[in-house]
């Protein structure tokens, strides 16, 4: 058995150095929910420092609300900020040294290219457009994946250590309770059944199947570095490869 573990950083969290420790994939925000030049160039370093793989986290171009709240953007327009903030990521790369690894939209953008083909069919056409090498991550079992799938892309289905599910497979809004798993061994819990079983418990009671390649963590969950810990913990004792994406998918 063997699993990515992967965190989203690079939005001004006081927790990205010690989660960097234990990840071996990084998603950084690029400018649209979060980020900027000097947050890219640090998150970056840190992250080449530690042999982690450095990803875009794109969202829709929403500061004001951290990306969590869904636009009404044509697909040009939608392509055209993916790509933008992706390249923004990718200069900084290369000036360290460093090629992207992947990308992982953020937020609202994840979740509704999640359910919607068209806005999955958009994202995946923003990544083939700018380097149809790179890995595309998205929900397990959801829309994106498909979509990346369809135009050739590598993707990676991804599963969260630290959000309730329902049990259409998607996750549970942040605005409902239990929304949030901030009790380090409840995420833990769920990152081993997820990398073990091939299942997740479901917020209303239940199993839902879960085949997926990279695990999240998400940096700005409350105390995420300690949950990072616990997760990375629980995986290793449970007989659990760590390896990075790039090693993972083929």
């Amino acid at each position: 058995m063997e699993v990515d573990l992967n965190a989203d950083v690079g939005e001004g969290m006081p927790d990205d150095a010690a989660i960097l420790d234990l990840v071996t994939s990084a998603n950084i925000a690029c400018g649209g929910h979060a980020g900027n030049a000097e947050l890219m160039i640090a998150t970056v370093r840190a992250a080449r420092q530690r042999g982690v793989a450095v990803g875009a986290h794109p969202s829709y171009p929403d500061r004001e609300h951290f990306g969590r709240t869904s636009l009404t953007l044509s697909s040009h327009e939608l392509e055209r900020a993916v790509i933008e903030q992706i390249g923004a990521l990718a200069d900084v790369a290369r000036a360290a040294d460093v090629r992207l690894s992947h990308v992982k939209p953020h937020g609202a953008l994840y979740n509704d290219a999640a359910r919607d083909a068209e806005r999955a069919g958009t994202v995946a056409r923003a990544v083939a457009h700018f380097d149809p090498t790179l890995i595309l991550v998205g929900l397990a079992g959801s829309a994106l994946p498909l979509a990346g799938r369809a135009l050739g892309l590598r993707v990676a289905a991804e599963a969260f250590c630290d959000r309730a599910y329902e049990k259409d497979g998607s996750l549970r809004a942040r605005s409902l309770p239990g929304a949030l798993l901030a009790d380090a061994k409840l995420a833990a819990d769920q990152a081993l059944d997820i990398a073990t079983c091939g299942q997740v418990r479901l917020a209303s009671g239940g199993v839902l199947a879960v085949r997926a390649q990279t695990l999240c963590i998400h940096g700005d969950t409350r105390d995420a570095a300690l949950l990072a810990a616990a997760v990375r913990s629980a995986l290793e004792q449970g007989g659990v490869a760590i390896r990075p994406l790039g090693v993972i998918v083929a």
